[in-house]
């Protein structure tokens, strides 16, 4: 029994001072690792430094049969926090990297984990339940028989060690040779590479804009709308694929196991170009509910999937919910971002621009502002809040400006009651305004400093804030961005 107690604590030591060091070893991730768990950003970094140094101690601790007990009462009470903690981030629908062991491991929390961290608590109460007295042999009472037994056992933790490690690097390296496989597709010496319609691969819908209705049919022949899917109630995740794509090809396992763990609050469905047989060939491994075919890419051009693969994100209300996530790179980490929100909240989104370093607006309430229009009455926040309002930055010097106009007007007088009310925001004299026969407001801001906190860096462009005064798309630049965050362009029948 003596023997049994030394070993588990030298387990303990050895299982602490892993994670001690490991995490010591990769501060940024485990700074993030902070951050992810609700800790603000100005603490994480002397939080993950105290966490790291506080492990290495328990390790040490636990060699001493003296102070043993009082490391089992510090290590089980900090396995019960990281326990209370990942389930408290799960219940909220959240899934933080845990990094509990640094770069050799570190995954989502996810209940295998918190099962993990039970039984580390289990083997901490060995000690802890023994008292001060009972900590069984100090290392150096060990006898010469013994030590075949000991030894062995810190093999055997060492060997586990070396064993993730080695884990790690071989997926690293496979991740590696995937991304070298689908540069040689792309760069392949001596062969044309066709992308329809090549254009930057970021463009797509502004953020918080309706998803385009859409008629596709799936590889059961069966017919899928919009409202099949939104109708749902879940977040759904979009992947712009092709038959004849083999980066496509090189990501799919991967794509197939995301979509998997995504399960419980997205639904994944695959949007292919190409025939139905050319489809069931290639993407045969896949639900065929789940693919769904659109020969002509009219639909997959109309929301930003020029290339592929690309990735889109709608949110359960049906909007957009991420920028597009263009190449096997950018569609991990927005799904890596996807498992660790909490999608059911208001006003979550993904995007990958910083706009223009304003940052995106959308979720935050208008700055309070006070204005005047055209006809010198006031206008502020106040007159924002009770209707769903078009905030559309304009300039009378604006050629795009003047050429979106006669379509503009003719939407603005022929409006419904389910349309926003609609408010121009511009620059200049007085006079100017008057000759645009606008039926609306037209309120001046000199300089655009108002404009600029209200999201404006470009005319024409728009933002729609909800009844409460809250910013709830980001700002769409040009027409057709206009017009798609009002639900009327980019439709696929």
């Amino acid at each position: 029994m003596e023997l049994f107690l030394l070993l588990i604590r030298i387990a303990l030591s050895a299982l602490f001072a892993t994670a001690g060091f490991a995490k010591l070893a990769d501060l940024q991730g485990s700074k993030k690792a902070f951050r992810e768990f609700g800790i603000p950003p100005s603490v994480a970094g002397v939080a993950s430094i105290a966490l790291s140094i506080f492990e290495i101690t328990l390790a040490a601790m636990f060699l001493f049969a003296d102070i043993a007990w009082y490391a089992a009462i510090g290590a089980a009470g900090l396995l019960l926090l990281f326990i209370v903690q990942m389930i408290y981030q799960r219940a909220k629908g959240n899934a933080p990297d845990c990094h509990c062991f640094g770069q050799l491991h570190s995954e989502p929390v996810s209940v295998k984990s918190i099962l993990r961290n039970a039984v580390f608590f289990a083997l901490v109460l060995v000690p802890l339940v023994r008292g001060v007295r009972g900590q069984g042999l100090e290392v150096t009472q060990l006898a010469v028989e013994s030590m075949p037994t000991v030894l062995g056992t810190a093999a055997i933790i060492m060997l586990a060690a070396a064993l993730l490690y080695l884990r790690k690097i071989v997926a690293s390296q496979d991740d590696l040779r995937r991304r070298i496989d689908v540069l040689e597709v792309i760069s392949r010496d001596g062969t044309a590479v066709d992308h329809e319609h090549v254009q930057d691969p970021q463009l797509g819908l502004p953020i918080g804009s309706p998803l385009p209705s859409f008629e596709l049919t799936d590889l059961q022949r069966r017919t899928v709308t919009k409202t099949d899917l939104v109708q749902r109630g879940k977040g759904i995740l979009l992947i712009f694929v092709s038959p004849t794509c083999e980066p496509c090809q090189a990501i799919l396992p991967n794509l197939t196991e995301w979509s998997s763990q995504l399960s419980e609050k997205v639904e994944t469905y695959f949007v292919s170009s190409g025939s139905e047989s050319e489809n069931r060939k290639k993407f045969s491994g896949l639900d065929p509910a789940r693919v769904l075919l659109d020969a002509g890419r009219r639909f997959a051009l109309g929301v930003g999937g020029r290339w592929t693969p690309t990735a889109l994100y709608i949110d359960r209300n049906g909007k957009i919910g991420s920028h597009v996530a263009a190449g096997d790179v950018a569609i991990e980490d927005l799904i890596d971002k996807l498992k660790k929100s909490d999608l059911a909240k208001p006003f979550i989104f993904f995007a990958n621009a910083d706009h223009h370093g304003r940052g995106l607006k959308m979720g935050t309430e208008a700055p309070d502002f006070k204005l005047s229009d055209i006809d010198g009455d006031e206008f502020g926040k106040d007159d924002l809040v009770g209707s769903r309002t078009l905030l559309t930055f304009w300039s009378p010097t604006c050629p795009h400006c003047e050429a979106f106009l006669d379509e503009f007007k003719q939407w603005v007088s022929s409006r419904s009651n389910g349309d926003p009310k609609v408010v121009l925001i511009s620059d200049g004299d007085p006079e100017e305004h008057k000759t645009l026969g606008l039926d609306s407001p037209v309120v001046l801001d000199k300089g655009y400093r108002t404009s600029v906190k209200l999201g404006m860096f470009g005319t024409p462009s728009a933002v729609l804030v909800n009844e409460q005064g809250i910013i709830e798309t980001e700002t769409a630049v040009g027409a057709d961005n206009i017009w798609a965050l009002l639900g009327r362009k980019n439709e696929t029948n």
